[in-house]
């Protein structure tokens, strides 16, 4: 297992992975909250948008926020990168694959789903150990409570870290296991590395 993730791990710095209204909401509201945040598109009228719409948040923010246009610039120096691709397992699996490829071993993996196993997810990647899944009653993530989905890989000082983020962000935070039956599980033998 890594030694890092032994020790108490927190998160500074987030690159949030798409602009569109969700990615947008949740990027200024850890600006807003204290984060070092990048916003990342390939779609730059998206990217323009949100440094349009940010002008009203920036004179309050404790934070920062950058702008990226590739998924490698936006996650360099990323605690949590998290995505706001649409919730289908192709798309989850490709932005999960650029983002185990591109970010440092240290940065935690977070995606929203209420329909995919985190669990599988997880174990598509070489970081297992730092995979967490976000559910929300409501569409929107940044209102009401938000469920931390722990895949059987995720380990407590990773989990530990995300609700202490989360709960920066003012959300209500419940930690449950990820319940649905994963179908894919590359790494279930292995274990977290």
């Amino acid at each position: 297992m890594n030694t890092e993730v032994q020790s108490a791990f927190r998160v500074g710095s987030v690159a949030v992975i798409g602009a569109g209204p969700a990615g947008r909401a949740f990027a200024f509201r850890c600006a807003a909250a204290g984060f070092a945040v990048v916003l990342e598109d390939v779609m730059p009228s998206n990217l323009r948008r949100a440094q349009d719409e940010y002008v009203e948040y920036a004179a309050g923010a404790k934070g920062s926020l950058r702008y990226a246009t590739t998924v490698e610039d936006a996650v360099r120096e990323a605690d949590l990168a998290i995505d706001f691709v649409p919730d289908e397992l192709e798309s989850k699996l490709e932005i999960f694959s650029l983002l185990d490829r591109m970010a440092p071993p240290r940065t935690v993996l977070c995606t929203p789903t209420l329909a995919l196993s985190v669990t599988d997810l997880a174990s598509c990647t070489y970081r297992p150990e730092r995979c967490v899944g976000l559910r929300a009653a409501g569409a929107d993530l940044l209102s009401g409570a938000v469920d931390v989905v722990r895949s059987r890989f995720l380990v407590d000082p990773v989990e530990a870290a995300v609700v202490e983020f989360l709960a920066a962000l003012g959300l209500s935070v419940v930690v449950i296991e990820d319940e649905l039956e994963p179908m894919l599980v590359k790494n279930a033998l292995l274990g977290p590395r």
